[in-house]
């Protein structure tokens, strides 16, 4: 059963309204038939509901846009990162770890955002949390090897459930490469390095855990997909106001 109170809301908002051309109480046949159509389509005010949830969470997720624009070199720009359309006008920022929940819930939905947006720069920030199989497989998604294979893997390793050792390995095989030699390419300082300019960026932006999402200014935390796509609509829509040759 829906909670009573959105309902109860969307009928003020939607009483409070018509009072722009005339007060509810002086037309209560008005009154009636709004609530008569609220009633017979509920998913009016389910979408309103989303709606709002969507705004009080754009503007919660712009709150560090000061912290975003000191790192944004660091978040969108470092040439060690798999980037997916490197061409492309927008960027998408992804905070991740294989074996989390979340983000293999949310990965299918991350595909398929960067095949509907060939505009979009995507860009994968390696942030293993999980223990050392996760380290191990952003290590290796890290090497030349690894990024060559880049969407092809994640692909693979966020459909793992039950992704350990052997599983990394099983699905190097499968996308054509020798794990022994991906496994030493890993063991490379340089992204061990990497690895932990990424822990502070993270930390610097205050993320807790795994998803995160960084789109223009908005900070998004959680594998809310629907807030990503809401908050790159307003980046590309504030993209398009600005006028011809103004930075983006």
């Amino acid at each position: 059963m829906k909670p009573a109170l959105p309902l109860a809301v969307a009928l003020t908002a939607a009483l409070a309204l018509s009072a722009c051309n005339k007060p509810a109480e002086a037309d209560p046949a008005f009154g009636a038939k709004v609530r008569a159509y609220l009633l017979e389509h509920p998913e009016v005010i389910e979408e309103a509901v989303v709606k709002l949830r969507q705004k009080q969470m754009l503007e919660q997720a712009k709150s560090q846009a000061g912290t975003v624009q000191k790192y944004r070199q660091q978040l969108e720009r470092d040439p060690r990162d798999l980037v997916i359309n490197p061409n492309g006008e927008f960027t998408v920022v992804e905070f991740f770890d294989y074996r989390c929940g979340y983000c293999k819930v949310v990965a299918p939905e991350v595909v398929k955002l960067i095949q509907e947006n060939p505009d979009v720069r995507f860009v994968f920030k390696e942030f293993p949390i999980f223990g050392e199989v996760s380290d191990t497989a952003a290590k290796m998604a890290l090497t030349p090897q690894g990024k060559q294979k880049g969407i092809q893997l994640y692909k693979a390793w966020m459909a793992d459930k039950g992704l350990d050792e052997a599983a990394l390995d099983r699905h190097l095989t499968e996308a054509g490469l020798e794990p022994a030699a991906v496994r030493k390419a890993a063991q490379d300082p340089a992204i061990a390095a990497q690895l932990q300019e990424i822990r502070l960026l993270a930390g610097a932006l205050g993320l807790q855990g795994t998803p995160a999402f960084v789109v223009g200014d908005y900070v998004i935390p959680g594998a809310d997909i629907g807030a990503v796509r809401a908050a790159l609509a307003k980046v590309k829509s504030g993209a398009m106001k600005r006028p011809s040759g103004s930075p983006t």
